[in-house]
Parts: structure tokens; sequence; C-alpha cells
């Protein structure tokens, strides 16, 4: 039993080292994180230069100058000569709720450890405001989550996104089964200028919570909950099949 850890916010990160801490002992553990924080890099691929990956500490970790999705890929597909069995993502210094997964490289590479077979976790902490402080919660958080995947093992296609209040452990209320809400409108992009005059823009701000009542992630969290949300990879929307065939089948006019 071999165990990948990965994340987005970088291998100096002190979600990630306070993860590999709190899983030691369960299984061996190999730590493979971007060089940098790469938060919202989403499922991307580095395919136009090539990636170096550097040893950052004795024996288990290992850092490369692209994305979470390219840490998982070569440790997976051939950068070490032993397989793993397990992905664990995290723990995230933010919010992954709803939409989030979307642009999330926490969630993605968590992704990219189902789509090349094995069970996987993404663990984010979200904090009420500003930085998250309670990294020990959600690394004992995805202990416990993954002590459960060994001795009870789900569905292979399902991936765990996993939401921690920003608590201490003993505030936690307990772990709730949930579906992805979803946020209001994003806010509008920030205009400023460089030193030379030239227009920048910073991406404005994630909306609130719209869908955010009772069963969402948000509405777990918001109440002291840890939100463990099953994802898939399938994007198809297998309903609308017979609808978009018939639609098809219509002459154009």
């Amino acid at each position: 039993m071999k165990i990948l850890l990965a994340n987005d916010d970088g291998y100096r990160a002190p979600g990630l080292r306070c993860l590999k801490d709190a899983l030691s002992g369960v299984a061996p553990l190999t730590v493979v994180a971007p060089d940098r924080n790469r938060s919202g890099a989403s499922n991307s691929l580095t395919l136009d230069a090539p990636l170096r990956v550097q040893q950052a500490e004795e024996d288990v970790w290992y850092v490369i100058n692209g994305t979470p999705t390219d840490c998982v890929h070569l440790a997976i597909t051939g950068l070490f000569d032993h397989e793993f069995d397990m992905v664990v993502s995290g723990v995230n210094d933010g919010a992954n709720l709803g939409d989030d997964v979307l642009y999330s490289g926490t969630v993605a590479a968590a992704v990219e450890g189902r789509f090349l077979g094995l069970p996987t976790i993404a663990v984010s902490l979200v904090p009420e405001r500003g930085q998250a402080r309670h990294f020990e919660t959600a690394a004992r958080v995805a202990r416990s989550l993954v002590d459960r995947l060994l001795s009870e093992p789900l569905h292979q296609s399902t991936i765990l996104n996993v939401n921690v209040p920003d608590l201490p452990f003993e505030k936690i209320r307990g772990f709730e089964a949930t579906r992805l809400g979803y946020r209001h409108r994003a806010e509008a992009v920030v205009k400023a200028r460089d030193p030379r005059g030239r227009d920048i823009y910073w991406i404005g701000a994630a909306g609130p919570g719209q869908d955010a009542g009772p069963g969402t992630d948000f509405h777990a969290v918001a109440n002291g909950f840890v939100s463990v949300t099953p994802l898939q990879v399938d994007l198809t929307r297998h309903g609308a099949i017979d609808g978009l065939r018939a639609w098809l089948q219509e002459p154009s006019t």
C-alpha cells in the first residue's frame, strides 16, 4: 500500500505538511507537489514545455515546475519504479465548494488520480474569512476518511471532495454526505495599471453561495459539519440525450 500526496498551494504549504504528518504510519507516503502556488489551475497539463523534477527533501518530497495535474500524472505514469494505491490531495487553503471544483487544482489532482485508476480524496479547509488556520483539523479528517476507504472501499468511479470547517477538531459536529451547490455570479474584474501605465486586470472574487440550502456542501460547512461530496468524471448529461437526438432530427427552417 502506497499513497501519493499532492496539492495546488505548492510544496511549502502548511496544509500539505499537516496532511503528511496525519497520514504517517498509514502507508508509505510520497509527496509530489508544484514548486509554487498553482491555485485555479484546474485539470491543465503542461504540453508546451518540459517538466523538471527536483527532490526537495529526503525520500518523499518531490517538486515539479508544473500544475497539480502534472504532478499526479508524472508520479503515476513513470516518475517512480513503484505503483501507488491512492491519491490524497490537499489540504487546500480555502474552499472548494460548488462550482469551485471546476477551477480547483486540488480537486483536479484527485480527478487525475481517478483518471489513472486510483481511489482519490481532495481535502480543503474553509475559513469564514481570511486565511485558514486549523489545518490539523482537516488533516485528521483526511486520516479518518483514508482509514475508512482502506477498510471499506467505495465504488471505483468515486472521487471524494471534502470541505472542512476551519474549527478546532473537537468543535466539528460530524460528517455529512452532500451534493455540490453553486455560487452567485463572480464579482467584476478589478482593473488597475502597472508601473508603465498599462491596463492590468485581476480576476474578481468568487460569488457567495446561491444554491446553498440543506443537502449542499455550502450548508454543511456553514453549520459546522464536514462536507463529503461524491464526484465523478462523466460530464455527460444523460437525461438530455433523447431530447437532443430528437432536436437533431428535426428539419432545419
